[in-house]
């Protein structure tokens, strides 16, 4: 354990640098004063480790100074390898660099971890977009994705869901969602979210900016994603479900729609029972999302919804009905 740990105090600090205790405290699940008893164990035994002084102090390594690989343990090496996804860092104009990078760890390792890393990358498969959908690889990812790295700033033409827009951004982090990539850029202030498919055009700037120090990438998607969902589905229907109509909602929902469903536990005499459902902001969304179950399901509340219901579906047999005349 404490052999571990050690190993795991040389690599954040060759990673990242200067690291303070509480910070390296917190990444090996111990206590301040443990950090400190590995810190003087590890410069006793040889290890380059200094301390920095004052508010912005912490421990750093002496420049030049690296940890061998061989320290890696089985599971950590088989991870780096399970990382390495070929269809992303195609996309990015990366995956020479990826092939390569694996090539000189796989070298780097002790024989006996080499096998097990190998078995990684032969037995396991990222296919990130869902079923029946495609990997989008849009035009001018490689371009955004050189500013993020850069740092400098870029200016696009955005086809948005009302109308095309030009706009000055800092481009923040790129993510990878079902198969579809989006750009966290900052526009003076404020941070959205685009989809770079709809980007239409896209011209790299040499203009620096100023990354925010308290943004987090992945907080930031997490937040951008629960907003996203809780603007769709503002509204609550209460439904009538019958057994069958329970498993397609649980199939058919989204994650943020099942988590936040409120079924009954009592049904009526004929095995129906009742739930609260979140749905769409009109009633044309709620009644498309809902048709989805077919006869299994009728809408109680709200009227309008019911109405809706009760009008799509009168259009669709009438013109079924039709359809069957002729």
């Amino acid at each position: 354990m404490r052999a571990s740990r050690m190993l795991s105090i040389l690599t954040t600090l060759q990673a990242r640098g200067q690291v303070t205790a509480p910070e390296l405290a917190e990444a090996c699940e111990v206590s301040v004063r443990t950090i400190y008893r590995d810190i003087d164990a590890l410069a006793a035994s040889g290890v380059p480790v200094y301390a920095d002084r004052g508010a912005e102090g912490g421990y750093r390594l002496l420049d030049g100074y690296r940890v061998r690989l061989n320290g890696l343990s089985p599971s950590e090496a088989e991870t780096l390898f399970l990382a390495g996804l070929p269809g992303p860092a195609a996309a990015l104009g990366l995956d020479a660099a990826m092939i390569a990078a694996q090539n000189k760890l796989m070298a780097a390792l002790p024989v006996h971890l080499r096998q097990d890393a190998g078995r990684m990358q032969e037995r396991f498969h990222l296919d990130a977009p869902g079923w029946f959908g495609e990997a989008e690889e849009p035009k001018h990812l490689r371009t955004i994705a050189g500013a993020v790295l850069r740092g400098t700033l870029i200016k696009i033409r955005y086809q948005s869901w009302r109308a095309e827009k030009q706009r000055r951004l800092a481009p923040l982090g790129l993510v990878l969602k079902g198969g579809g990539w989006y750009l966290a850029g900052q526009v003076d202030t404020s941070v959205r979210t685009y989809r770079i498919a709809r980007v239409l055009d896209c011209t790299a700037l040499d203009d620096r900016f100023d990354r925010p120090a308290d943004f987090d990438l992945a907080g930031y998607w997490q937040a951008a994603t629960l907003r996203l969902e809780a603007e769709m589905h503002p509204n609550i229907a209460i439904v009538r479900l019958s057994p069958f109509g329970v498993k397609l909602l649980d199939a058919l929902s989204q994650p943020y729609v099942k988590a936040r469903t409120q079924l009954e536990e009592t049904a009526d005499a004929e095995g129906w029972r009742i739930a609260r459902v979140p749905v769409g902001k009109t009633s044309w969304h709620a009644a498309s999302e809902l048709l989805r179950l077919g006869s299994e399901v009728e809408v109680l509340e709200p009227v309008d919804l019911r109405d809706k219901m009760a009008e799509m579906t009168e259009a669709m047999a009438a013109r079924y009905r039709a359809a069957r005349k002729t």
